[in-house]
């Protein structure tokens, strides 16, 4: 009797032990991979509202998909040390200016480093207080050169998945109607570029885009492309990230909202996993 009491103490003790250790490991295994969003938040009303939006909904989806979001406004944490501990650099606004912060960057994406930068991380015009100073970033990486014009007001547009193999597409249909935005026009024609990936581009269906009052403003032909990836770098430019907000009576009311389009916040969502390397 006694033997068998121990014998059963024994198997206990090893179940206990077997939970224990698979409750640690569980612990000790930490969040899929790790986000930096960088920003500024300045000047224009409407890329304010877009980044306040931005650092509401990223940490919710961080919890669903168990990795973790942090902001800083603090351009001089893109540097070597500040950037290993991420897998995904975010630019949600503007770009790093400071030669030291343009090289840690480029190091990092070159070195196996994951990024995604929305609307305005892209734009650059000589003369602006964003030139186009940057020739490895606007042109290698990005590849879209300078920003030429916009339409105008922020609209939503019918846009078209022009490749639905790659994994920031999958379960998109084949259009759909965008959150309303600025879209921007480049110097660059990234279908001449082979590195680049065209993911979505305006459909034609969307012609006339903006409202004007400028006639420039308003498009009614022609190809532009919204979302894409340079093949060289795991990296993902997307063009939305413009909220429309209410200059004319001078309230600075945001009317509309980047991240209310479950169509649009799949593909990022999906963007940002692959980023990181989920399925």
């Amino acid at each position: 009797m006694k033997c068998h009491l121990t014998t059963r103490r024994v198997i206990l003790f090893c179940i206990i032990s077997l939970f224990t250790a698979t409750g640690i490991k569980g612990q000790a295994s930490g969040p899929a991979f790790k986000v930096i969003a960088f920003f500024t938040a300045r000047n224009d009303q409407a890329h304010i509202s877009f980044v306040h939006e931005a650092n509401k909904w990223f940490p919710e989806i961080a919890k669903q998909y168990h990795f973790t979001y942090d902001t800083t406004s603090n351009w001089h944490n893109l540097n070597e040390q500040f950037l290993s501990q991420y897998q995904v650099v975010l630019f949600l606004d503007t770009r790093p200016d400071d030669p030291a912060q343009r090289a840690a960057f480029k190091k990092y994406m070159e070195n196996g480093g994951a990024w995604m930068g929305f609307h305005f991380a892209g734009f650059a015009l000589t003369p602006s207080d964003f030139p186009q100073n940057w020739n490895w970033y606007h042109d290698t990486f990005i590849g879209a050169g300078s920003y030429v014009s916009n339409t105008w007001r922020p609209t939503a547009a019918i846009l078209r998945v022009e490749d639905r193999q790659h994994p920031a597409t999958k379960g998109l249909p084949e259009t759909f109607k965008s959150s309303p935005n600025e879209w921007y026009r480049w110097s660059n024609d990234l279908r001449k570029n082979p590195d680049i990936d065209i993911l979505l581009s305006i459909d034609a269906s969307s012609f006339p885009l903006g409202t004007g009052p400028k006639q420039q403003e308003i498009w009614h032909s022609g190809y532009y492309p919204v979302v894409w990836t340079n093949k060289k770098y795991r990296m993902m430019y997307v063009n939305m990230g413009h909220n429309d907000i209410d200059y004319e009576h001078k309230t600075n009311k945001t009317l509309s909202f980047t991240f209310a389009n479950e169509v649009q916040n799949k593909l990022i969502i999906n963007s940002l996993l692959w980023l990181g390397g989920r399925k």
